[in-house]
């Protein structure tokens, strides 16, 4: 059972910077595509970062040119690097399959002051 614990998370201004880690079991970063989720209050779980085996990255149109998905394998984590964070940032980050598929970790906070 692959098992999920983020980290990172905290409370900043706007226009400040975040790095978000995700520590995975076992060696499944370079043989499946992961992603960074989000849910704000009161809202759904959403995807917005994804990264393919091969390196490719896709973002949510909201946090586009801001974010940035990345992995090292060797040390079985996922990161998401959050820059010029907005209020609307706000919410718990999880990582997780794109499908999904393995069951969710707790989560980090990221809370963003206006």
């Amino acid at each position: 059972q692959v098992q999920l614990v983020e980290s990172g998370g905290g409370l900043v201004q706007t226009g400040e910077s975040l790095r978000l880690s995700c520590a995975v079991s076992g060696s499944i970063l370079s043989s499946n595509d992961m992603a960074w989720y989000h849910q704000a209050p009161g809202k759904q779980r959403e995807l917005v970062a994804r990264i393919t085996p091969g390196g490719t990255t896709a973002y949510a149109y909201s946090v586009r040119g801001r974010f940035t998905i990345s992995r090292d394998i060797a040390k079985n984590t996922l990161y998401l690097q959050m820059n010029s964070l907005k209020p609307e940032d706000t919410a718990v980050y999880y990582c997780n399959r794109v499908d999904r598929a393995y069951s969710w970790g707790q989560g980090t906070q990221v809370t963003v002051s206006s």
